[in-house]
């Protein structure tokens, strides 16, 4: 327990000095194990179109009557595009997070190790999304906007720039996606190029929740009680959509389905439920640590069906 009858300059002088050892940290895993998917990945390697780029158990239809009336092959092209859909929302969060994380630098010393690391966590995302670009460009997807309604909600976002919902919605997400594509990279039944972006997004992401876990903490720990009410529903509505955006409706159409009827099977689907339980379950159980998420919340994020 720290020592609360310590004066305040002390403990935010401790703060400040474990803010910098992180980023001591994380600045030289940087150095050490970051890369250039323009070099490290072969762009230029067949896509065979009889391989996956998710698990069938974790593509949204699997298992519903829409699924049966696939063929193989047809099955697995669905599950390349709604993995090139998931890449596309990615694209869409991580210009929400560079542009927080920019604004967070701002606000602060430029001199700190802490806001050297924003920026190198910058650099990192600026890679990620070049390479989510080029991997729906070799997969033939054949788009990397989000839908209108994840639009409207970063736009919001930039209007009201909330640095600590920055910081929640990165570990939401990134522990999401760093869930499903720990599965991708173990799977070697999968598409290699799915698997090298995956692989390469995995390494890099585990430092930047290191980086936002402590940093929303310290926020958390210092919200007034009123906020935090709206916090707690504002996050798990960011989370709903973060999560309803890695399908986008155009990877129906795309399969030949009716996008209408497709999402309804999806929505009911069990599979495709314990699907997002699972790859949420990490970063609700640390929102719960918290207090966050709380049984009074809980039914907001078991609608997305993130929560079992």
């Amino acid at each position: 327990m720290p020592d609360t009858t310590a004066p305040t300059g002390t403990i935010a002088q401790q703060r400040n000095a474990d803010r910098e050892l992180n980023a001591a940290r994380l600045l030289r895993a940087s150095a050490k194990h970051s890369f250039d998917p323009l070099t490290e990945i072969d762009w230029t390697a067949p896509v065979d179109p009889d391989h996956y780029a998710l698990p069938a158990h974790r593509v949204a239809l699997y298992g519903t009557p829409l699924w049966e009336r696939l063929d193989e092959r047809q099955r697995a092209q669905l599950s390349v595009h709604q993995f090139a859909s998931t890449t596309a929302a990615g694209i869409w969060f991580e210009l929400v997070l560079m542009e927080g994380l920019i604004r967070h630098v701002y606000e602060n010393d430029l001199t700190t190790g802490h806001a050297q690391y924003a920026l190198t966590e910058v650099a990192d995302e600026c890679r990620h999304s070049t390479m989510f670009a080029r991997y729906i460009t070799a997969t033939g997807y054949p788009s990397a906007r989000p839908t209108k309604r994840a639009d409207r909600l970063g736009r919001l976002h930039f209007l009201l720039n909330d640095t600590t919902m920055t910081f929640a919605g990165a570990i939401f997400v990134e522990e999401f996606t760093d869930a499903m594509q720990r599965e991708m990279i173990r799977d070697e039944s999968l598409q290699p190029l799915a698997r090298s972006v995956a692989r390469i997004h995995v390494v890099e992401e585990a430092r930047h929740i290191g980086y936002a876990k402590p940093e929303l903490e310290r926020r958390w720990a210092r919200m007034h009680p009123a906020r935090r009410a709206v916090f707690r529903r504002a996050l798990a509505t960011l989370a709903r959509q973060s999560v309803a955006e890695i399908v986008h409706p155009r990877v129906y159409t795309l399969a030949g389905l009716d996008p209408a009827e497709a999402r309804r099977a999806a929505a009911t689907n069990p599979h495709w439920r314990q699907a997002r339980i699972d790859w949420s379950r990490k970063a609700l159980g640390f929102f719960a640590d918290l207090g966050i998420v709380t049984p009074a919340t809980a039914r907001a994020w078991r609608r997305g069906s993130l929560l079992p």
